[in-house]
């Protein structure tokens, strides 16, 4: 009878994530769950009368808390959260739209007393999705700090507009780096971080108490790859050291290790040997992410992992196969 408690507990869980978080139609969580789409509505309305379902959708499922322990245990982190919304294989907009609750639900946590607080903070849109999904945090004592240069164009997802909007919507301040995601070459980022400003914000990211990262492919058709960031010269780099992924301007390869490339010597950013005395949480959604996850996770510095169900399962299949 408990089991059955569970289980039902669980599926009213998924509904609610599928509906709220991931903005599917009723129609479409009936059809994703194999059920009617009257029974759907009673579980959104169970859902309602727990309490499952505020501003965001609170429950884990016995499922993911499961998925979690395994990915805790094997890739050795201090805490995984799993979002409980099923296979996403094909919907990276919803995978995203999941982690970034569950980020915006840890960034909250971190956040909420009057203590003062410095985050780092990256970028990407599932960051960005962070900051949008972000409420009732105020605490004049937040500090959030950019851990990387920006793009030329202004974007929502470029970690200045992305903490600008989280020192705007908590009373905090923001601290910018006064410097592009990447330099012509490594002569040319040395003379960047010379400057007086970059070395001060670079000084207040280093100190960062959490820092927010999430992953890049490194792949045709990726955005980095698309976005005319790079030189041909750049992109040659990275295609001949067979990079699989990026986390806040540092490129590595599949095992886990920075690839000894000039590129790397040519991003002003904070490097993962500062990071000791963080508390580290990577953002990843989204099955085309799980290369590049991977050789982050294996990297060794992250602390915490904040994942979708599905990318969850390709990380534990993959990494258990030795897989990439």
């Amino acid at each position: 009878m408990l089991m059955q408690k569970r289980q039902a507990d669980n599926d009213i869980a998924q509904a609610a994530w599928l509906y709220y978080v991931g903005n599917l139609s009723q129609q479409d969580v009936s059809k994703r769950l194999g059920i009617s789409r009257f029974k759907v509505l009673r579980m959104l309305a169970d859902a309602r009368e727990q309490g499952l379902v505020r501003i965001a959708v609170e429950h884990r499922t016995a499922r993911t808390l499961a998925l979690a322990d395994r990915l805790v245990s094997l890739f050795g982190l201090q805490e995984v959260q799993v979002a409980p919304v099923g296979d996403t294989a094909g919907d990276d907009v919803l995978a995203r739209n999941a982690v970034a609750i569950l980020a915006s639900g840890y960034l909250a946590r971190i956040a909420g007393s009057d203590a003062p607080v410095t985050v780092g903070v990256g970028w990407g849109r599932t960051l960005s999705a962070m900051a949008d999904n972000l409420t009732g945090v105020r605490n004049s004592g937040l500090t959030f700090v950019s851990l990387m240069g920006s793009v030329t164009y202004a974007s929502h997802t470029a970690p200045g507009d992305v903490c600008v909007r989280l020192a705007a919507q908590t009373g905090g301040q923001a601290i910018l780096l006064p410097a592009p995601f990447v330099a012509d070459n490594a002569e040319a980022c040395e003379r960047i971080m010379s400057q007086r400003l970059v070395r001060e914000a670079i000084g207040v990211a280093r100190r960062a108490d959490h820092a927010f990262m999430s992953v890049g492919e490194c792949q045709e058709g990726a955005i980095l790859f698309d976005s005319d960031i790079f030189s041909a010269d750049q992109i040659q780099q990275l295609r001949d050291a067979d990079v699989v992924g990026d986390c806040c301007g540092v490129f590595y390869r599949a095992d886990g290790t920075v690839a000894d490339i000039e590129l790397n010597r040519s991003t002003p950013c904070v490097q993962p040997s500062d990071m000791a005395d963080m508390d580290t949480v990577l953002l990843a959604g989204g099955s085309g992410k799980l290369a590049a996850t991977l050789a982050v996770l294996r990297a060794g510095y992250v602390k915490k992992l904040l994942v979708d169900e599905g990318l969850a399962n390709a990380l534990l299949a993959a990494e258990e196969n030795g897989g990439a």
